[in-house]
């Protein structure tokens, strides 16, 4: 009862601003400021720009990245913000209520065809040929299943380069068929794109090859990386698996223990986004050291960061991976 009061609100919102954007401009540009969000750039239109809106900061740097100077993005799940289940604001709503092109993930990582994407989407009354799933090519791997728990879908599915070489495909392909008056620039924009991916998954094969195959195991507080470990044959280990359950318990714990001590693992990781502390006491009771530099799963930094863009945070983490799985101990 409380969600659906909460979205018949959002729709009540997204009337009054459709309603008054055109008599109070003044006061929408404070609200822009005050939620530190901008709206679409006004001159975006008369540009024959295309708006473009994104839920989580990934898609929003493959959408600069593809549609170029021909594109005026909007990202919704700003850094640091839970993508599972973000709570729109009002900027978001006038801007999916304007969009021309609308991506998202899929793979549950925005809620699913009940969460808080979808929702919004017909709250604003968006058209389906406007809304785009850049996983609909991707094979789901899922979670759960154990003490009586429904499996889920791993939404994490980015964090392998192969995966993001059919996202960027995906949305290369909506962006032509969108603009069609600068087709021609969108699709080099985009196979350059593509291909910049496809050289870093090449690359990834050859380090991960290097590494002694003893070491090959990636311990992370999430299971977030099921998609990469199994691309690159890496075993997997973990203290929770997904952040929407339990985090960090004494059972999962002792479990994830048991195994660094039954698999001689060499080091751990912690995510950049997460609490430390359960990793550290992973640490303190096995012994195994924590990678000096965090790996990075739901998001990228802001602009100006050390990993501001897609292609940084895959070649960031491919280097921290083959680095510390290959140091001598």
């Amino acid at each position: 009862m409380k969600n659906l009061v909460k979205w018949l609100g959002l729709s009540l919102l997204a009337v009054f601003m459709l309603a008054a954007c055109g008599n109070d401009n003044d006061k929408n540009s404070a609200a822009n400021k005050s939620d530190g969000k901008d709206d679409f750039d006004k001159t975006a239109e008369a540009d024959d720009k295309l708006k473009v809106v994104t839920s989580f900061t990934i898609i929003a740097d493959m959408a600069r990245e593809i549609g170029g100077e021909y594109v005026e993005v909007y990202n919704l799940v700003p850094t640091g913000t839970d993508p599972h289940e973000y709570e729109p604001l009002p900027n978001d709503i006038k801007a999916a209520t304007d969009a021309d092109v609308l991506f998202y993930n899929g793979l549950n990582l925005e809620g699913g065809e009940h969460g808080w994407f979808f929702k919004m989407m017909d709250s604003v009354g968006q058209k389906d040929e406007n809304i785009f799933s850049l996983t609909e090519k991707v094979e789901p791997k899922y979670i759960g299943g154990e003490e009586g728990r429904d499996e889920e879908i791993n939404p994490h599915a980015f964090i392998d380069p192969a995966v993001g070489v059919k996202m960027a495909e995906a949305m290369r392909d909506v962006l032509i068929e969108k603009h069609p008056t600068n087709s021609e620039d969108i699709k080099k924009l985009g196979d350059e794109y593509v291909q910049r991916i496809k050289d870093l998954d090449t690359e990834f094969e050859e380090r991960i090859s290097t590494v002694p195959e003893e070491n090959r195991v990636l311990v992370t507080s999430e299971r977030a990386f099921q998609y990469l470990n199994d691309h690159y044959g890496l075993k997997e280990a973990f203290i929770w698996e997904i952040d929407t359950e339990e985090n960090g318990s004494p059972k999962q714990i002792k479990e994830l223990v048991h195994y660094i001590q039954e698999h001689k693992v060499p080091v751990l990781f912690v995510e950049s986004n997460v609490d430390t502390r359960p990793m550290e006491t992973v640490s303190k009771e096995t012994g195994v050291p924590i990678a000096e530099k965090p790996i990075y799963s739901d998001e990228i930094g802001n602009p100006g960061d050390e990993i501001d863009t897609y292609v940084k945070y895959l070649n960031y983490n491919m280097n921290l991976i083959h680095d510390e799985l290959s140091k001598e101990r």
